[in-house]
């Protein structure tokens, strides 16, 4: 009997921009030490290409690559991305390509121009000048020494076909010529449908004779999407469908306008759905954790419906959806969780069964099999949520109320009085002075403190430990992270309702070396006055800790971060 090898997964690149197109997004701005940390973390995830952006765009990019270019990896190779030669220029006498040749790095990307309309009216040079243009950029690129990949991206490729299908072709033909290892199609305008991405990638690949493997000859095709009509993933994995080998996108599709296409998402899809060989082995299960780790980097707020990686991507919040993911996850999801590195999340709001809070806390605090507690807990989450309470995101007051419902949220103290003042002086130029005063009682014995801060929220927090840290020190490990306020009832105008939403860690005495996981929890508080609903969400917090203390919960049962 012949023996017969399993048959390999076909290849997918993937090729991130995050550090040069994501850049353009609204509001990314990341540092020279981000850029390093991010293309590290795409390098040991097994990224296959890393952009680090243009080297003659600004001093930033300059400097990155004169450190990234000596930098071992493990897989990734670093591009260096730049324009064609300006008309009218010899491409070895310009500064443009000189730049991205002075950059050292093994792959460069070209872009050049494939729409007649911006050779006519943005370029303002002949069709035939273009042409000349993208063929002797890519060959004086390609002929480099240290460069043993040439990267072109057909700028505006689809719009372009669609304009002058022959023309677009003759772009991709020069750049062939020139010695281009990969022409990447850009939907530039992000507006194309992935019937017409299809349709012209299966075209062009006939036209000019390219392969659909990583394995075959010559130059291949990939594809770059924006999001500006929703569509990039469907697109990408349109073109994928058609043949293309390699994928141009940013994590978390951060980017220009609605931004690039999620390499997380089309990871997941090629790895999960289509069966393709993307990244290393084991980085699929991690891609939630890059996910957070480049939000925090770029200093964004999360994306809670994010498919795969977000919070809400595996949270269930209707009664009948939870009462049946208890019994069969898969009805309600199509992969689990754990393949993406993310938590299935049960959430308890007004819109719950019973079938939430039993599935929320049942297990842990023995609530399982009593219905009326479970009947007491919803009702007291619907009266509040009422009264402009959300508890979607703060677990942790969500938790208090469980214990409130059965009698077993220890008072650990009775507030006597606080109280802020700010002394705000005319002319002065310095930050104003927020003084707080906290007096409790604790065990029959009277804490009375006070401290200033930077506002009220910091002033209060401070006040707060003074007062509670002597009898319990865990709170000195207590952290504000995050803090969001929303007006509930705006037709109240000022005298409106807010919505408080604080996020803390705990942190382990000891950081890291402790071994013990940080603990990040969320509170909320509501009031018409803001101080006071800060104070019923950093008071929470303190007692939620204290609770945890005395009853530690498992990894799996930490609740997650908010992402309001």
């Amino acid at each position: 009997m012949a023996n017969h090898a399993p048959t390999q997964p076909p290849r997918l690149e993937l090729y991130d921009t995050t550090l040069r197109d994501g850049t353009q997004g609204l509001g990314v701005n990341l540092s020279v030490m981000d850029k390093l940390q991010i293309a590290d973390l795409l390098d040991e995830m097994g990224f296959d290409f890393v952009e680090g952006g243009y080297p003659l765009s600004n001093p930033k990019d300059a400097e990155f690559f004169d450190t990234a270019v000596d930098r071992p990896r493990q897989h990734a190779r670093l591009c260096a991305f730049g324009m064609t030669r300006r008309k009218n220029t010899a491409a070895a006498d310009d500064t443009g390509m000189n730049a991205l040749l002075a950059a050292r790095t093994p792959v460069v990307t070209l872009v050049g121009k494939t729409w007649d309309l911006h050779v006519d009216q943005v370029l303002g040079v002949s069709p035939d000048e273009n042409l000349a243009m993208i063929r002797e950029s890519a060959a004086r690129l390609k002929s480099a020494d240290h460069v043993d990949l040439l990267v072109y991206d057909a700028e505006h490729f689809f719009d372009g076909y669609r304009a002058n299908r022959d023309y677009a072709l003759q772009t991709l033909r020069a750049a062939v010529q020139g010695g281009a290892d990969r022409l990447v199609l850009c939907d530039t305008n992000g507006g194309s449908l992935p019937g017409q991405v299809r349709d012209a990638v299966a075209d062009l690949r006939q036209e000019l004779g390219l392969g659909g493997s990583l394995t075959d000859p010559g130059a291949l095709v990939g594809i770059h999407c924006h999001n500006d009509a929703g569509l990039a993933v469907a697109n990408s994995l349109a073109a994928v469908d058609a043949g293309a080998v390699h994928v141009q996108g940013t994590i978390n599709g951060i980017g220009e306008r609605c931004g690039n296409v999620d390499l997380l998402t089309v990871a997941a899809n090629a790895s999960l759905k289509l069966g393709f060989d993307v990244l290393r082995p084991g980085a699929i299960g991690r891609l939630t954790e890059l996910s957070q780790r480049v939000y925090e980097l770029a200093q964004l707020p999360p994306q809670t419906g994010q498919p795969y990686v977000g919070a809400g991507a595996f949270a269930h919040k209707g009664g009948m959806h939870v009462h049946a993911v208890q019994k069969t996850p898969r009805a309600y999801e199509h992969v689990s969780p754990d393949d993406v590195g993310n938590r299935r999340r049960i959430v308890v709001s007004e819109l719950s069964g019973v079938s939430n809070v039993a599935a929320t806390l049942g297990e842990r605090y023995g609530i399982t099999e009593d219905r009326k507690l479970q009947r007491k807990v919803l009702e007291k989450v619907q009266d509040l949520e009422h009264a402009g309470y959300q508890f979607e995101q703060a677990e942790a007051s969500f938790e208090l109320i469980m214990h409130d419902a059965r009698g077993s949220r220890k008072s650990f103290w009775e507030l006597d009085h606080y109280r802020c003042s700010i002394l705000r002086r005319n002319g002065a130029a310095e930050m104003p002075p927020t003084e707080a005063v906290v007096k409790l009682r604790m065990d029959g014995r009277v804490h009375h403190e006070v401290a200033e801060g930077d506002g009220p929220v910091d002033a209060l927090t401070s006040a707060l430990r003074r007062c509670v840290a002597p009898d319990f020190p865990v709170v000195e490990q207590v952290h504000l992270t995050d803090y969001q306020v929303r007006v509930v009832n705006p037709s109240a105008e000022t005298a409106a309702k807010v919505r408080v939403t604080a996020t803390f860690v705990l942190r382990p005495q000891g950081g890291d070396a402790s071994g013990e996981p940080d603990l990040t929890f969320t509170t909320i508080g509501v009031h018409e006055n803001i101080v006071e609903a800060s104070w019923e969400a950093i008071s929470d917090a303190f007692q939620y800790c204290l609770l945890r203390s005395q009853n530690p919960a498992t990894a799996e049962d930490r609740p997650a971060a908010a992402t309001a």
